[in-house]
This record gives C-alpha cells, sequence and structure tokens, in this order.
C-alpha cells in the first residue's frame, strides 16, 4: 500500500487495473447457460470457457463460438422395411448449423428402387430439421442390374410441403434399372 500523499490514489489504482485487466482473463463456466447469466454485459473482447471444452469470444453485441467439441454420433429412424447395412448409420450436427450423416441403408426386402416416385427411408431428429429442403447425390451399390452409381437424397425442411413425407424425412430417388441393393446415404447439408 503506498504511504504518504500517494494514499488515496493506491486504491483506486489497484481497482482499476482489476477492473482493466478482467475482460482479458479467461473466464470459466459450467455451460453457455452459466455464461448467459454470468456476463450478460460483458465487454467486447472477453473470452469464456465452459467445462466441456467450448470457447466463446464477445464481439460487439454478440458471442462468437470459437471452438465445441464435436458431438457423439446420435441414431436416424428408418421406416418400415428398411435396414442399416454395413455401414453404421448416424447424425451429427455441428457448428450450430452443419449436419452430416453417415452409413449405407438397404430394403429388408428386394432392392431400393423408386421409378416415379420418392421412397421415404426415415427421418432426422428434430433439431436437425433444416429449415427448407435440402439436397444431395448419395452413392450406390452398382451390384446386379444398376447401372447408375447415384441417387438424389433429399432432407424435408420446416417449411417444405411434400406428398411423399413430412419436414425431417429423409426421402430418396433413384430410377436405376432394377433398383440397387443398398444405398449410402452418407453427405451433409446446412441448416439454414
Amino acid at each position: 500500500m503506498p504511504g504518504g500523499g500517494d494514499g488515496p490514489l493506491g486504491p483506486a489504482a489497484l481497482a482499476a487495473l482489476a477492473t482493466a485487466l478482467d475482460p482479458r482473463l479467461v473466464h470459466r463456466v459450467g455451460d453457455q447457460a452459466d455464461r448467459d447469466e454470468e456476463f450478460a454485459d460483458a465487454p467486447p473482447g472477453t473470452l469464456v470457457i465452459a467445462a466441456d471444452g467450448t470457447a466463446w469470444w464477445r464481439a460487439a453485441s454478440t458471442w462468437v463460438t470459437l471452438y465445441e467439441p464435436v458431438p457423439a454420433w446420435r441414431g436416424i429412424t428408418l421406416k418400415a422395411g428398411y435396414e442399416q447395412n454395413a455401414v453404421n448409420l448416424g447424425v451429427r450436427r455441428t457448428q450450430g448449423t452443419f449436419v452430416s450423416l453417415k452409413g449405407r441403408v438397404n430394403a429388408t426386402s428386394g432392392n431400393i428402387n423408386s421409378p416415379d416416385a420418392a421412397i421415404n427411408i426415415g427421418s432426422v431428429p428434430a433439431d436437425c430439421i433444416p429449415t427448407a429442403l435440402r439436397g444431395y447425390a448419395a452413392t450406390c451399390s452398382l451390384g446386379g442390374e444398376t447401372t447408375l452409381a447415384a441417387a438424389r437424397l433429399e432432407v424435408l425442411g420446416a417449411n417444405t410441403s411434400s406428398s411423399s413425407g413430412e419436414a425431417g424425412d429423409i426421402l430418396l430417388w433413384y430410377q436405376g434399372p432394377g433398383g440397387t441393393p443398398w444405398m449410402d446415404i452418407s453427405g451433409f447439408y446446412w441448416m439454414d
């Protein structure tokens, strides 16, 4: 503690130093709810890390996620008549809006074939339903009569109307002669 004429200024200077350093320290919280409660008025530049390793940085008026652990794969619900093939099925949502699907599906009897319409093979969890229709190319087996190596896979969005399914359903469009023994649904889409 300074003495003499510096006495009254010492504590104020120390408090000012602590106040200036605080936003530049790494702050620890349990989870996002704790962050939102404890640091609602945090100044820009504040760094907060959750117990699971998720790291956020405070920008001018919002939090930016710098890192989040990759979540485990979750299950996909298949419709009757379809089953998992040799490659495990899974869905995972990362970075808030990025969804990945993996695995192979086959029909429980016969080949997968949709010469006239989409086949509804399953659905993604509710938190993986995109805002609008999303689609990508899905590869398939070339065994048997099959001559086409790809199909169109679609995930119906929240604002999508279809006679083939509802929001979150996985539709497959494959028109190869004779169908295909299995379809690989591995791919990704954005939620927004």
